[in-house]
């Protein structure tokens, strides 16, 4: 009987070890370490679901540049719009999409970089469950500054992220 109790105990004992072992990891691997901090809700109409702002350069003569950090919920996005001056994204965590009219959607990862050429009507986003953030360049100002277009449907978003 004391036997059964010792293994008992001792199953016992490397069970509740095992379990707060893997919590913690758990945890660890779904939290994100910010680089940027998230910065403010965008409250405006350029975008749909929700996202925050950081600005981290704002655009000045010297530079004709202007960098912020853009945070997306799952299913967050832009608006249609267009950079005289182009635009370069460098994803820093998440997944999301990047698309050009009229051209397939491109999957976007943490890492991955899209140069957006001058004037091409675009949007971009977080993919269906998950979240997307991305340094967000806009060189060039001087030639002009964001022209925010129509919203993406519903259903082009769906198409796009299939």
């Amino acid at each position: 009987m004391k036997c059964i109790f010792k293994l008992s105990l001792l199953f016992l004992t490397i069970l509740f070890v095992a379990c707060n072992i893997k919590q913690p990891q758990k945890a660890m691997e779904q939290k994100t370490e910010l680089v940027f901090p998230k910065g403010n809700k965008i409250t405006n109409n350029n975008f749909t679901g929700t996202a925050w702002l950081q600005m981290l350069i704002n655009n000045d003569s010297t530079y004709n540049t202007s960098i912020g950090n853009v945070t997306f919920e799952p299913k967050a996005r832009t608006n249609w719009h267009k950079h005289p001056g182009g635009q370069i994204l460098l994803v820093t965590d998440g997944q999301g999409y990047y698309q050009e009219k009229g051209k397939p959607a491109q999957f976007l990862n943490k890492g991955d970089v899209a140069k957006i050429p001058p004037d091409a009507e675009h949007w971009h986003g977080a993919a269906i469950e998950s979240r997307l953030t991305h340094i967000a360049i806009s060189p060039n100002t001087d030639k002009g500054s964001v022209v925010w277009l129509q919203p993406v449907t519903e259903e082009e978003y769906s198409q796009s992220t299939k």
